[in-house]
């Protein structure tokens, strides 16, 4: 069975630190997704790149549903997300990686936020106190110890829509309310993952400054260079913490909804 998932967010499309891949699609009730499924120390793992392969999809774009869902019904429990965000707090460096623990959602009612839509279901209220698996926060944040990495704990994580970058006045304005990073894909992503009863947690790797706090233009070439600069890291760290994630489940991300029926 297929336990342990890596979601590639920019910039993160290398499936070969698996070995033995082999292409899977997987049906859901909003289309197929297609994973690749590899081993990694004896672990199968199977690799989800967000925008697609090309990178074709923008974030507003991404079918989040089926790609949860689809990862739920291969028998995945822990997910491992990336994500190239832009930093609000002077102390979140380009290169640093951070562990988010909150998130801010600020999407504008374009993306498809959850699986209970009502009817003979009944209306369900996910809890997301805690939006993150603790116990994949700790082991991330122990292999970034172990590896020397320069890393960040905790911090909150305001999701945009996109996929324009945001006005300095709108990153003023996040900054005020509590937020330190900011990006268009961790909402609906990580609350999707908590209905599904799915361990996620984060790792997000500062790629440039926001709006008002850069001093220059904002562009995708700059996001893309620091990920293609730090991508080693990256995978190490992934790679670490797959290594040192417990077997068994010690956390209660699969007990705050009623379980989805793959």
């Amino acid at each position: 069975m297929v336990r342990y998932a890596i979601i590639g967010g920019t910039g993160v499309y290398d499936p070969r630190i698996l070995t033995d891949l082999r292409r899977e699609r997987v049906e859901t009730p909003w289309g197929a997704i297609e994973v690749q499924i590899g081993t990694y120390k004896g672990r199968e793992v199977a690799f989800l790149p967000r925008h697609g392969a090309d990178h074709s999809v923008p974030p507003h774009r991404i079918n989040y549903r089926a790609n949860i869902w689809g990862l739920k019904k291969l028998g995945v429990e822990r997910v491992l997300a990336t994500t190239a965000v832009g930093s609000l707090n002077l102390e979140m460096k380009p290169g640093d990686f951070v562990f988010i623990d909150q998130f801010m959602d600020f999407t504008k009612g374009g993306r498809p936020l959850t699986f209970f839509e009502g009817g003979p279901d009944g209306v369900v209220h996910t809890d997301v106190t805690e939006p993150y698996c603790p116990e994949l926060r700790k082991t991330l944040i122990q292999a970034a110890e172990e590896l020397g990495l320069r890393h960040h704990t905790r911090g909150t994580y305001v999701c945009t829509e996109g996929p324009r970058f945001e006005t300095a006045a709108e990153i003023r304005a996040f900054r005020t309310l509590g937020g330190d990073l900011v990006g268009m894909t961790n909402v609906p992503e990580a609350v999707l993952a908590r209905e599904a009863g799915l361990c996620y947690a984060v790792i997000s790797m500062v790629t440039n400054y926001a709006a008002g706090i850069s001093p220059q233009p904002l562009t995708h070439e700059e996001v893309l260079e620091v990920m293609a600069a730090n991508a080693e890291k990256l995978k190490s760290l992934a790679m670490r913490c797959l290594e040192q994630i417990p077997e068994t489940r010690g956390c209660s991300c699969g007990k705050h909804t009623p379980p989805l029926k793959v």
